[in-house]
């Protein structure tokens, strides 16, 4: 499962639509989730509208919080993401196959084992998430909660039984020819997330759009086919009772 996870206060102004953006990835089996991050100010109406449109058009979430809730709020919509994805893979599957709308509609012993083995995926499907951070000059002072909350999600990953990787980009890019800069590759460690943004100088323009499609890129020629996908983990029997059949499929 692949996520592209924006952080920003909003107010893109260069390039194409980061809401157009977030449908092409999409498109190709990305999730992008956005997270609005504030300080001591608000982030005005056209950047609340833009940051719940691009997460809307991504198949992702959005939440706008202050500096303090941000390291919490990237983790939980990280796992929520992977909750979501592999619910979502399941309802289709029992709709294709029994021509049942969700897990909720299977007899309650069939229910709770395919929940169990829904829970096991949350924790051992491979998961790859990028961080596209906003480094336009509203963003300056908030940097030192965005590395933070970048650490502390590769410690979570970390945790997690599958193989997780996180990779780190920022934007405007420090040339013209690049909408972003990659400052971090894929990698598990967290000690390689820290001090990140310690050099940067920060820039007024926001191109989120064009990063977003850079990101996608990078995703796509470094993790090959893009298209979101499951383990085949043992979740039903074909033949079982209450009208589920035998042999295991999904």
């Amino acid at each position: 499962m692949k996520q592209i996870l924006l952080i920003t206060d909003g107010g893109s102004n260069v390039g194409e639509s980061p809401v157009a953006a977030a449908a092409s990835a999409l498109a190709e089996g990305i999730t992008v989730n956005v997270a609005g991050v504030i300080d001591e100010g608000t982030i005005g109406e056209h950047g609340a509208i833009e940051i719940a449109e691009i997460a809307r058009a991504g198949g992702g979430m959005s939440r706008i919080v202050t500096t303090h809730q941000l390291s919490h709020t990237v983790q939980m919509m990280t796992r929520q993401t992977v909750a979501g994805t592999i619910r979502q893979a399941v309802n289709q599957e029992l709709k294709q196959l029994f021509g049942l709308e969700s897990v909720g509609a299977l007899p309650p012993p069939k229910r709770a084992e395919v929940v169990q083995v829904m829970e096991e995926l949350e924790e051992t499907s491979e998961l790859r998430v990028v961080l596209l951070i906003d480094t336009s000059a509203s963003m300056k002072p908030k940097l030192n909660a965005v590395e933070e909350a970048i650490r502390d999600l590769t410690l979570s990953l970390q945790a997690r039984i599958g193989r997780s990787a996180v990779a780190v980009f920022h934007f405007p890019g420090d040339f013209g020819h690049l909408p972003c800069v990659l400052d971090c590759d894929w990698t598990g460690d967290a000690g390689r997330v820290t001090s990140l943004f310690s050099s940067i100088r920060m820039k007024g323009t926001t191109p989120t759009g064009p990063a977003l499609l850079q990101v996608v890129d990078f995703i796509r020629e470094t993790c090959g086919n893009i298209k979101s996908e499951l383990v085949d983990p043992p979740l039903m029997k074909r033949g079982d009772t209450g009208g589920v059949r035998s042999d295991y499929v999904v």
